[in-house]
């Protein structure tokens, strides 16, 4: 599983360095050294190829073909890049999603469990931002204390 933060920084060729304990998690799940990316929520999405397949399948198996699953599908899997580790432990993030996510020379990697996120340090610290003022809300509070914390 992924877990923790880290912060890190982009190269002028738009490579990053994967932090080992994500890499470890990497090459367990499936034994391949790269990563399926996306976008989302302003930042990117990175999945290993045997949770990226899981999803797939999902959204093929989806009865629902709806406008907005359309547009989903279109943006989400048509946008999608499969990204492999270099000899220095990197990979390079296509322009079209450093565009996407902001990406200026700080970022920071995110573990989400079966994913981890890449985020522009500024849009991080928003993201935080939004946390800080969901945890005000009582809905919020309701649904995190369902996982008994």
């Amino acid at each position: 599983m992924f877990r923790g933060s880290s912060y890190h920084t982009i190269d002028s060729k738009g490579r990053i360095k994967i932090p080992a304990r994500f890499r470890d998690v990497m090459k367990t799940d499936g034994g391949l050294n790269g990563v399926m990316l996306s976008r989302m929520d302003g930042g990117l999405v990175a999945y290993t190829f045997e949770e990226w397949q899981k999803i797939e399948n999902t959204i093929l198996a989806l009865a629902e073909k709806s406008e907005s699953m359309r547009r989903f599908r279109r943006v989400f899997i048509g946008g999608s890049f499969e990204c492999n580790c270099d000899k220095q432990d990197r990979i390079l993030i296509p322009p079209t999603l450093r565009q996407y996510a902001m990406f200026d020379k700080e970022i920071v990697l995110v573990g989400v469990l079966d994913h981890f996120e890449i985020w522009s340090r500024k849009n991080w610290e928003r993201e935080n931002l939004h946390l800080e003022k969901d945890m005000k809300k009582e809905e919020a509070r309701n649904e995190i204390a369902k996982l008994g914390l």
